[in-house]
């Protein structure tokens, strides 16, 4: 690490189910141009309703927005009009799989990637990939944490 860098640690907690588009709303502001975003969550912690929290703050019809599970991938489009993609990797066995659904067209597409059991393909993410943790805290609420790369 160069001299005089440090990694700006961010933390977003969310108290409950009411409070998911206010933490989707800050969640999107502290991102600020990172593009490539992978969840890392036990089972049951929150990964897809976030997900979803985040499409609905960008605007995507709620309708529209479904967990990708079988699918892998999900395109929505945000009010902008920009795509979205939803990317649920929990089924993955082998990263071949992943490449096989073009991986890569997606990842270097510019457009923002919201990714779901991203440790299944871990070898195949860009570096820039902001990695984010979704912790379940003893009240049953939740905290975002992640460092912005350098």
């Amino acid at each position: 690490m160069e001299q005089g860098k440090t990694k700006m640690h961010h933390e977003i907690c969310i108290r409950d189910l009411q409070d998911l588009g206010r933490a989707a709303e800050a969640f999107i502001r502290e991102i600020g141009a990172h593009r490539l975003i992978a969840f890392h969550a036990p089972m049951g912690a929150g990964k897809t309703t976030f997900t979803t929290a985040v499409c609905k703050a960008l605007g995507v019809r709620e309708d529209a927005i479904s967990s990708p599970t079988f699918a892998i991938v999900n395109e929505y489009r945000a009010g902008n009009g920009e795509p979205v993609y939803h990317f649920d990797f929990y089924r993955i066995e082998k990263e071949a799989e992943a490449l096989d659904i073009g991986l890569y067209d997606y990842l270097d597409s510019g457009c923002l990637c919201l990714m779901e059991w991203p440790e299944n393909i871990a070898g195949l993410l860009p570096e820039e990939t902001l990695i984010v943790s979704i912790r379940v805290n003893p009240d049953g609420s939740r905290s975002l944490l992640w460092d912005d790369p350098l």
